[in-house]
């Protein structure tokens, strides 16, 4: 299988089998029937697009339940440190912090189940991303944690006078003080 488990339930990497020959390469970034065989039973719904130059951190993003987001993330240019946060109440890893290189390169994928907080930041001049929701964007349901809570010590690869952060990415609260309605189950 081209899953791998990372530790926190639920999050997996993706890598998918890349093609290649002297004309370039070919791999299937997604696959129903293969997630399915996986024990993944997930419906995307909606694909989101982004493109940032280096320095630029986003997040932490999350959507509350009911409207809580499970995502697939993958790079289509450029390298980024995506990060993923647990922030389910009861979980064994509530807190725990994930962190990977997904690149044009490396062709991996990030599966970020619902009840995570997520960001990444832009490790190359340029990044360009997609990625797959299983719940539409609802607005008033948009919630975050502070990118820089000590708590969570994130190390975003990113020189502290490099960072290029959003004024609404400033001033979500702390993990600790952050409104979460996700439940571990």
């Amino acid at each position: 299988m081209p899953f791998f488990e990372t530790g926190i339930p639920g999050l997996k990497i993706f890598e998918p089998k890349v093609i290649e020959d002297s004309r370039g390469y070919f791999f299937e970034s997604y696959n129903q029937k293969t997630y399915k065989e996986a024990g993944i039973d997930i419906n995307f719904v909606q694909d989101n697009q982004a493109k940032s130059s280096y320095g630029v951190i986003r997040g932490l993003h999350f959507q509350l339940a009911p409207y809580a987001q499970a995502k697939l993330i993958r790079v289509l240019a450029g390298t980024i440190l995506d990060v993923a946060v647990d922030v389910r109440k009861g979980s064994p890893t509530y807190g725990k912090v994930f962190c990977v290189e997904l690149s044009a390169e490396n062709k991996m994928q990030l599966l970020i189940p619902t009840g995570f907080a997520h960001g990444y930041s832009v490790l190359t001049d340029y990044a360009e991303m997609i990625y797959k929701c299983d719940q539409f964007y609802i607005k008033e349901a948009e919630g975050g944690i502070m990118y820089n809570d000590t708590d969570l010590n994130i190390d975003w690869k990113i020189p502290q006078n490099k960072e290029i952060i959003s004024d609404r990415d400033k001033t979500h609260p702390l993990l600790r003080d952050a409104n979460l309605n996700f439940i571990f189950s």
